[in-house]
């Protein structure tokens, strides 16, 4: 496993750093809510603060996989996730999800999970999972001249100095580190005008062996900058005065064994944007080239009017 360097214990402006790393952990180790159950298992899991008090849908995509995960034989791994996300998370709550178990065949699982919250659903998604099993073997190889992650400027070292919430959560809170192949969209958009968009990341200190845990991370980090790829044809950065974006589905498919807590390469593009919304697909490689996921997902992204 590649060293990860210990974090500050404060940022630049004196304030006590969190463990984003253990951050992680325990929004992802739900509760069995007591043994409650209805036509669903049940689990509840704690949100993580964020500025604008809205859910990181990451966040909620990783611990609705995490309670599928509960009710599968620990022999199947998911491979497969498809979610749409109905209704903006409230972070100052917890999270109640219910798992429907709708087929376990012979090779096989499907479970569907929704995540409510003031009992209603903010997300919907159906996840597979699979017994090892041997077959044929493919990838599209992995972008040639991609510079180091060492190479490229962390979140913190582009942010850290912005006195701004969103900013010091961005630079110091995420449980990923975060680094831009492409110049950054965080407060201009200067660099390429193509719809691509890539980052090496990982987690920002080492995870525990657990496979599945490694699954359901990188289902949370897969949500990290995908809609990127959207923005950058249209000279469009973070802070663009009056727009809004949000994530409408996310879909995911795992290929191969992953490490969070090594380097990862994300390498997204945007084949179409019309009517409000923009389309973005990701594939994610390991230093080694290995494809371990792609992704997909539709965003909504309203600009104002000229």
């Amino acid at each position: 496993m590649a060293d990860h360097a210990p974090a500050a214990d404060h940022d630049a402006a004196g304030r006590p750093r969190k463990d984003p790393t253990a951050d992680l952990l325990a929004l992802l180790d739900l509760t069995s809510a007591d043994g409650a159950q209805t036509d669903e298992e049940i689990f509840v899991g704690s949100s993580s603060r964020q500025p604008g008090r809205r859910v990181f849908g990451g966040q909620v995509l990783a611990q609705s996989l995490v309670a599928a995960m509960r009710t599968v034989e620990p022999s199947r791994d998911v491979h497969s996730m498809h979610g749409y996300f109905l209704r903006a998370g409230d972070a100052e709550k917890p999270i109640t999800f219910g798992v429907q178990r709708l087929r376990d065949g012979r090779s096989f699982s499907a479970r569907r999970t929704h995540a409510y919250q003031n009992g209603v659903p903010i997300l919907s998604m159906i996840a597979s999972f699979q017994e090892p099993d041997d077959g044929i073997t493919h990838q599209d190889a992995m972008p040639q001249g991609v510079p180091d992650p060492e190479s490229l400027p962390t979140t913190a070292e582009l942010l850290g100095a912005f006195d701004h919430p969103v900013a010091r959560a961005w630079a110091f809170e995420r449980p990923f580190d975060i680094r831009h192949v492409d110049s950054p969209l965080y407060t201009s958009n200067t660099g390429s005008r193509e719809p691509r968009n890539a980052v090496w990341m990982r987690s920002i200190g080492p995870m525990p062996d657990d496979p599945r845990l490694h699954r359901a991370a990188l289902a949370y980090a897969s949500d990290y900058t995908l809609l990127e790829s959207i923005l950058r044809p249209h000279g469009l950065s973070w802070i663009q005065p009056g727009m809004s974006v949000a994530s409408l589905d996310h879909a995911m498919w795992w290929h191969r064994p992953v490490r969070v807590d090594q380097w990862l390469l994300y390498v997204q593009s945007s084949p179409s944007a019309s009517g409000a919304r923009g389309l973005a697909a990701g594939r994610i490689y390991t230093r080694d080239g290995e494809l371990v996921a792609s992704v997909a997902q539709e965003g909504m992204v309203r600009v104002p009017r000229s």
